[in-house]
């Protein structure tokens, strides 16, 4: 295959990573599975250009983007409206979606597995048309991630002490809100304080991110009004990896979900894929089965 790879030198771990060595490293491996394969180092305020002007050539196979969750979701974005084959180099602080690919971490060890692996259909989930991999959130994620932007951190530690903080203050301050949602034509009113759309079930895992992207659905997961205990008590669930099992938690397998915020009379937030965004009023869920073409690895993608 001709490919071109992408990575973000300001995300994660290649701020700290020779990307020099680390591209004559990619190009000697892609090259010795019998691939031809350009590489790009370019800034994160160049990545959204780079991968559009890439996504829109005629003469790539596949192309690989670098970086942590937000670069790969965005690259995920360009992927699936353009039809072209995207590999992922998982550089940021968490990666779920390459643990959901079954990926290594590792941002050495994954270049084997990509040169010698296999394109496959994916899901690929949208909120009003924007494209996301891992999960739609409002309340108390939102609040969360918004509580650690307000605080200064310059590395993947500063990062985690950050996001322990915010959650500390989530826990002693947590959201109330009212939604409407309708789901296979019927529609229910309910006061919740968290909200989570997930591509995918999530699977049994602290980090919340699924086992399979193949499944075709939805996750739809709402908590009721918490108060501080509650939300100790969720996130102890989410630390055991007992999310879905949370008696805190309601569950349903959708294909789409529409929500409306009929209480709503200022900005509303919601993280996509981790990324802190204002909404309207309303916002159309959808899943897309097996519209994002994936470089994997070359075992199978659902769980054993």
């Amino acid at each position: 295959m001709k490919i071109k790879a992408i990575f973000n030198r300001d995300g994660g771990t290649f701020r700290s990573t020779d990307m020099e060595a680390y591209s004559a490293k990619a190009t000697e491996v892609f090259r010795a599975a019998g691939h031809e394969v350009e590489i790009a180092v370019v800034a994160g305020s160049e990545m959204e250009e780079t991968l559009q002007q890439t996504a829109q050539r005629d003469d790539l196979d596949a192309m690989i983007a670098g970086g942590g969750d937000g670069t790969i979701s965005a690259a995920a974005g360009v992927a699936w409206k353009s039809g072209i084959p995207l590999g992922i180099v998982p550089a940021g602080t968490m990666n779920l979606f390459a643990r959901a690919l079954k990926l290594p971490l590792d941002i050495w060890k994954v270049l084997d597995v990509l040169a010698e692996g296999k394109i496959v259909d994916a899901d690929i989930g949208s909120a009003d048309g924007r494209a996301f991999v891992h999960q739609f959130s409002m309340g108390l994620h939102a609040r969360m991630v918004r509580y650690r932007e307000s605080y200064s951190f310059a590395s993947r530690l500063g990062k985690i002490r950050a996001s322990t903080r915010a959650a500390v203050g989530v826990m002693f301050n947590p959201p109330e809100f009212e939604i409407e949602f309708e789901v296979d034509g019927v529609r229910e009113t309910r006061e919740v304080s968290a909200i989570s759309v997930s591509n995918n079930h999530f699977g049994q895992n602290a980090l919340m991110y699924a086992d399979d992207v193949t499944g075709g659905h939805l996750g739809f997961y709402t908590a009721p009004p918490l108060k501080p205990s509650g939300v100790a008590k969720l996130t102890f669930d989410i630390l055991r990896g007992k999310f879905r099992e949370s008696a805190l938690i309601t569950e349903m397998s959708v294909s789409a979900v529409d929500l409306h915020f009929p209480k709503a009379r200022h900005k509303i937030n919601c993280v996509i894929d981790g990324e802190l965004l204002p909404i309207g009023r309303d916002v159309s869920l959808r899943v897309h089965p097996g519209e994002l073409k994936l470089l994997v690895g070359a075992g199978d993608l659902t769980p054993a």
